[in-house]
């Protein structure tokens, strides 16, 4: 993880952490070190979603982007896939999200794509890092004609929706659907994509006020959906988070399908319509044990990578796979988008239950999961990296892995986004994992107050 950037962009509270200059020079230096091959006037696209900050952050990288001699192409409110899509339609060199995606109002991020679409390597992130924090002498400001302009896209989200529609087959009557919009960046456009393909739609935290966005609903919070499937009736619910990279879903009985759950649905329908590339399919190292489970007896190929859609994303490069992605809900389907979408995996569900006639729930029963519990124990700064040198935490972890043997696992793993180290134990009793991972995230927060 580097200075300024983490897992997924730079982040912090706004304006008092990530700051307006940070990001004034974060579009300078991008805005150089991304286009340094261009043979013509830079362009580069800028979305957000509705966080208050948004606007703030948004007129500080245009100064940057602008100044610099590139002209800032501004999208308005959109999810964080439609930057990435948008780029290469659009034919920009660059692409900028202000989002912190999941987290609350008080962060806000900045995510950059190359002009193919796709997030940045860490070398390049390291090179624009390099610019803004130790040679910001060496950016040479643009003026006269040579200024770049700011140019409105009001085209931005239906062009995003309508790629999206023609990469569906077939179309939504007779389902009704209940979809969480996290209050985001996907309160407008699910509506037009969604009813769009015919669906029956019931929305919930669709009107954002720039200070709601992800405040108790959205992916993280699934029980209002739930109930809102059940008590309407619905055949499925789609919860996204802040930027729409995201989707959970549930079925009509109100169970949850979680980001693991959904790979095996998909990876099972593809690879029997013979679109799953060498039968595989990307996770991460938090995704549960019943996954693996699934893959074995059901003839999927698993490749496993560090946790992080950037890092599924890399292997699914390398591997030449179509499919993959992690619990969370950031599914990544290639052959139609270079980033986890989260509005295009909940039509891609729509699309097999249309197809199939299947229930949801029928859809979620080929996998079981193990039970699995995660614990967030606060770090500070000071103390990130060290803890793992810890004794007495070290000698608790291996007593439990001990413990649990072959039929659980432990992971314990600092969060790249935010301050936090995060403790997830899998295995067949509930209770007992509990206890573990309560027993460990102490010894955690034990030492990080000491």
């Amino acid at each position: 993880m580097g200075r300024l950037f983490g897992t997924d962009g730079a982040r912090g509270i706004a304006i008092t952490e990530l700051t307006c200059e940070t990001a004034m020079n974060i579009g300078r230096a991008a805005a150089l070190v991304l286009t340094k091959t261009t043979n013509k006037k830079p362009k580069i696209l800028i979305g957000k979603d509705t966080r208050v900050s948004g606007d703030v952050l948004e007129a500080a990288l245009v100064a940057g982007i602008c100044s610099v001699g590139a002209d800032a192409h501004i999208l308005g409110v959109v999810p964080t896939p439609a930057v990435a899509m948008l780029v290469k339609k659009y034919e920009a060199d660059a692409g900028v999200m202000i989002s912190a995606s999941h987290n609350p109002v008080e962060f806000n991020g900045i995510k950059l794509f190359s002009g193919e679409g796709f997030k940045l390597p860490d070398a390049i992130e390291k090179e624009i890092e390099d610019l803004v924090l130790d040679n910001p002498s060496d950016i040479c400001l643009s003026s006269g004609t040579l200024i770049g302009r700011v140019v409105y896209e009001k085209n931005a989200e239906w062009d995003y929706v309508r790629y999206i529609m023609k990469n569906i087959d077939g179309d939504f009557r007779g389902l009704k659907v209940a979809i969480d919009c996290a209050n985001g960046a996907s309160s407008s456009c699910a509506e037009k994509l969604f009813k769009g393909m015919g669906a029956n739609c019931v929305f919930v935290n669709n009107t954002p006020d720039g200070t709601n966005i992800n405040k108790d609903c959205g992916s993280l919070y699934m029980d209002k959906l739930c109930r809102t499937v059940v008590d309407n009736k619905c055949h499925l619910g789609l919860a996204f988070d802040g930027d729409a990279d995201r989707c959970i879903a549930c079925d009509e009985k109100g169970n949850v399908i979680d980001g693991d759950k959904l790979l095996a649905i998909f990876s099972r329908y593809m690879k029997a319509q013979g679109k799953l590339r060498h039968n595989a399919c990307v996770v991460t190292v938090m995704t549960n044990l019943g996954f693996f489970k699934f893959a074995k007896e059901s003839g999927v190929i698993v490749a496993t990578t560090g946790v992080g859609d950037r890092y599924v994303l890399e292997e699914m490069l390398r591997g030449g796979y179509n499919l993959g992605g992690e619990q969370s809900g950031h599914i990544i389907f290639l052959d139609e988008a270079n980033t986890g979408d989260g509005e295009l995996t909940g039509a891609k569900l729509l699309e097999i239950m249309a197809k199939t006639k299947a229930r949801a729930s029928d859809l979620a029963g080929i996998m079981s999961s193990y039970p699995q519990i995660l614990i967030n124990v606060e770090i500070p700064a000071d103390k990130k990296g060290k803890w793992e040198q810890d004794e007495e935490i070290s000698k608790t972890v291996e007593m439990y892995k001990t413990k649990l043997g072959d039929d659980g696992r432990i992971l314990i793993r600092e969060s790249g986004t935010e301050p936090l180290v995060r403790v997830m134990i899998e295995g067949k009793s509930n209770g007992i994992i509990t206890e573990y991972a309560t027993n460990i995230a102490n010894k955690i927060r034990e030492f990080a107050q000491a």
